[in-house]
């Protein structure tokens, strides 16, 4: 193990300078985060949690105050009640989205369980293809990145939304920088400016400086149980954004004329709080740990996107493997590697809003958080393992060694 631990101080050497860019943008995340802390003057009783229909929840509504100030946006729904960051999206989408309407994916096809919301899988039953709603996607260019050329033909009088997926979700192209996403922003509002622009912003919260609303998304959405919930969030989504749009998706989310006013929340709401006072540096120690790995396996011949050295706008690793039994033993090693059921054995099963088989190591404190240190995997080729999280980058390192020793990675 000695020898292992060896390899992995030596790595660390070459990769140090990455290491001082992510540190410098997790104090600019943080010092922002603490700032609208003490803007929303934060109290002691707003941890408190209320039953029934929640009125006069005072932390519920600090809470949201806080989001919109970190988020950069004008308002915001935090919601316990929002089960993920499909979810929050989802509402999003239903919520603002009429038959007749288009909604126009700018970066390819989304993500699974969205793709089936939408209506592209085979089942039509509840989602927006069903309920009348056109939808287009542009696909990407031949280097993954949005097809500028062919997004500003295909927006029109018809688009009523633009959807950017910052990440890369289960794809090798390269997660969306804040700085692509302003200029996606623009050309859109020039072709359409009442167009609603909205960003899935799942695994991409506080990797940057800014957030899309301050370059000019009108809605952001994600899961709380990823970056911005710090590891400590037990559960919930958010979606922040323009103040007129959020009032419409709290209809959707409750009842025409309730909206944001009830909602109670049953756990003690200092999860979501302290949570997000945490999550600058809790995305600090996953990317990290994904700089780690990635640099690993790059000398251990492999094919790692992003490359250790290369600009990240998410917090996601994708490891590249030969065969499917390579990649199971890979996911392996991660599940025996944490804290929770590190004995578990591991298969690839079929889950909910996937059209193919996945395995998922998640060891976790809390279920399906993978700003933990956890990773997953669908079932089809190129055989490739979706890295994301690390608490620690402690844990991190102790898996890059374990990793080392147990697949015999020459490095």
């Amino acid at each position: 193990m000695r020898d292992a631990i060896n390899t992995v101080t030596d790595i660390e050497k070459i990769i140090a300078p990455q290491f001082r860019v992510f540190e410098d943008n997790a104090y600019i995340n943080s010092e922002r985060v603490l700032q609208a802390f003490q803007e929303a003057r934060v109290r002691e009783h707003h941890f408190y949690g209320s039953t029934g229909y929640g009125y006069g929840d005072a932390g519920r509504t600090a809470l949201e105050r806080l989001y919109a100030l970190v988020f950069q946006a004008e308002d915001a729904l935090v919601r316990p009640q929002i089960v993920s960051g499909t979810h929050a999206i989802s509402a999003c989408l239903f919520a603002l989205l009429k038959p007749g309407d288009g909604l126009l994916s700018i970066t390819g096809r989304p993500y699974d369980t969205l793709f089936n919301i939408i209506g592209g899988g085979p089942e039509r039953k509840g989602t927006l293809a069903a309920k009348g709603v056109l939808y287009k996607e542009i696909p990407l260019d031949q280097a993954g990145l949005p097809d500028v050329k062919a997004i500003a033909e295909a927006v029109d009088n018809n688009t009523k939304m633009v959807l950017i997926q910052r990440s890369r979700g289960y794809s090798l192209r390269p997660a969306i920088p804040i700085e692509s996403i302003k200029g996606l922003i623009k050309l859109v509002k020039q072709q359409k400016p009442d167009c609603i622009v909205l960003v899935d912003n799942c695994y991409g919260e506080f990797v940057e400086p800014q957030e899309p609303c301050r370059v000019g998304a009108d809605l952001v959405a994600g899961s709380l149980i990823k970056n911005p919930g710090g590891g400590l969030a037990p559960n919930g989504g958010y979606i922040a954004g323009q103040a007129g749009l959020i009032e419409t998706i709290a209809y959707h989310l409750t009842a025409p004329g309730l909206g944001k006013q009830l909602g109670s929340s049953l756990v003690d709401k200092r999860w979501f709080f302290q949570g997000l006072f945490m999550a600058p540096h809790t995305v600090l120690q996953a990317l990290k740990g994904a700089v780690l790995i990635a640099a690993l396996f790059e000398q251990a011949g492999y094919r790692v996107e992003p490359r250790w050295n290369e600009f990240r706008a998410d917090i996601i690793q994708s490891l590249c493997f030969n065969t499917i039994e390579e990649l199971q033993r890979f996911c392996q090693v991660v599940q025996n590697c944490s804290p929770v059921d590190s004995d578990v054995r591991l298969e690839f099963a079929r889950l909910p809003g996937y059209d193919v088989p996945v395995i998922m190591a998640a060891g976790t404190f809390v279920q399906g958080a993978s700003i933990e240190l956890s990773c997953d995997a669908p079932a089809r080729e190129p055989y490739c393992a979706y890295l994301q999280g690390g608490l620690t980058y402690e844990h991190c390192r102790y898996l890059a060694a374990q990793l080392i020793r147990t697949l015999g990675l020459q490095v």
